[in-house]
């Protein structure tokens, strides 16, 4: 992990860019603190950290009131990073389903979303390795946000993840559903109900397929970007509960 710029915000959180590879973060972390801080991932959806940056960041200084620290990564495919050719005939494919106002099919699903699970996991993996080695980040360690495939598949398979806020707004493979039977730690499931672009339905489904034994499901009205504010108070209460 190389740091390649900081700047202390105006509420004292220390924001840090930085690349592992080819691959590029952001790091937010509290002010100074006697102890090393907990970490969350902020998960987001495909459409660039550039892009995403102001809700990103809203969420990292919220969580650092909280005294946690955050970190982020672009995902494969978006900013600034190399395109590949199936995963845009995937999105090509699924705007023309939606314009024409047909159902996506599972064929269409799968190929947006699986490669691209198959690619981000091992890499925020890899961030998590160099993240818990700097002396100022600790455990436990918390996953907040979508794509929540992603959130699924991480969840799954990386131990040292022991909570996670997981938000239902993407289309879920078939394949998913499997993997969330296996999941086991502590959920916190926010889904909008009038979420234009989301399967009510399937994120339903995938709520009660999770195989935690502690699983909760916030279900509010409005459309994909109007989660209420107190929605998100209870998303932080949940960390603080379970990383604390």
């Amino acid at each position: 992990m190389q740091f390649t710029s900081e700047q202390r915000l105006d509420d004292g959180v220390l924001e840090r860019e930085f690349t592992l590879g080819d691959i590029p973060g952001i790091l937010w972390t509290p002010g100074p603190a006697s102890a090393p801080a907990p970490l969350i991932l902020l998960g987001h959806p495909p459409l660039g950290l550039r892009k995403m940056y102001p809700r990103l960041v809203a969420r990292a200084r919220h969580s650092a009131a909280d005294g946690f620290a955050t970190a982020t990564i672009e995902l494969p495919g978006s900013g600034d990073r190399p395109r590949w050719a199936a995963a845009e005939q995937a999105r090509a494919d699924l705007r023309r389903a939606m314009e024409a106002g047909e159902t996506v099919s599972d064929e269409i699903v799968d190929a947006l979303i699986l490669p691209l699970v198959e690619k981000a996991v091992p890499e925020w993996q890899a961030a998590l390795d160099a993240l818990l080695s700097l002396p100022e980040i600790g455990g436990p360690v918390g996953y907040s946000g979508g794509v929540i495939s992603i959130g699924v598949r991480l969840a799954m398979v990386e131990p040292r993840i022991s909570a996670a806020v997981l938000f239902a707004g993407s289309f879920v493979p078939r394949a998913m559903f499997e993997e969330a039977r296996q999941v086991t730690i502590p959920l916190h499931v926010l889904l909008q109900w009038d979420d234009e672009g989301n399967d009510r339905q399937a994120a339903l489904d995938l709520f009660d397929a999770f195989g935690s034994e502690e699983k909760s499901l916030h279900a509010n009205m409005g459309g994909h970007t109007g989660v209420p504010q107190f929605a998100g108070d209870a998303a932080a209460q949940f960390f603080t509960r379970h990383l604390s």
